[in-house]
């Protein structure tokens, strides 16, 4: 598994539920070190244990704190680029589930060594009813891909109904229900970004 997306799993962790926290996972799942390096590979057994070991220690399932960690990769104050890269997809959420099958290629660009699983979004933009696939080999991701629509959602201000279907053979199934796309006042964003104190 690449280093980034244990370093994210890491990070959620701590800033979530603190540095003890992390302290005792580290211990359970027999790391041998404190901390991921962002640009390494590691063997996808150490990324499951520090899960089994989190969702031991937190008396959560790995489902739920997969979905929870999709939800943080967005609304953290922490973790801003990736809020950014995905704002990117468009103005509205429909717009933005529209940019998901580029997803995989938009991280290329930036880390080429980071193995992303395939999206492929199906169904009606009229009916506003939609299914998500994720397809890669390590399973889990459809449970991020649910916190990190829901969080997304918010973003935008739009009402989603999101059901995680289950899978199998490298595929994870999410049902979609887009109800309302302003169905709020969403956080602002500009493509911008911010304004630098020196610019």
């Amino acid at each position: 598994m690449h280093g980034l997306i244990n370093r994210s799993l890491e990070c959620f962790l701590n800033d979530t539920y603190g540095t003890e926290v992390w302290q005792d996972v580290v211990k359970a799942a027999d790391l041998g070190f404190e901390k991921f390096e962002s640009m390494l590979e590691y063997d996808d057994a150490l990324t499951y244990a520090v899960l089994e070991a989190a969702a031991v220690r937190l008396t959560k399932s790995t489902d739920t704190l997969l979905m929870d960690m999709g939800t943080y990769l967005v609304s953290s104050p922490n973790v801003k680029s990736l809020r950014r890269l995905l704002r990117f997809g468009g103005e509205t959420f429909g717009e933005f589930l529209h940019s998901l099958d580029d997803l995989q290629d938009r991280a290329r660009l930036a880390v080429p060594e980071l193995d992303l699983p395939k999206l492929c979004l199906q169904g009606s933009p009229d009916s506003g009813s939609f299914n998500l696939l994720c397809k890669g080999p390590h399973k889990g991701f459809g449970w991020v891909m649910v916190g990190l629509m829901q969080a997304m959602a918010d973003d935008y201000g739009a009402l989603v109904l999101l059901e995680h279907q289950g899978g199998g053979d490298g595929v994870e199934e999410i049902s979609i229900a887009l109800i309302e796309s302003r169905y709020a006042d969403g956080r602002n964003f500009s493509l911008a970004g911010p304004v630098r104190a020196d610019a």
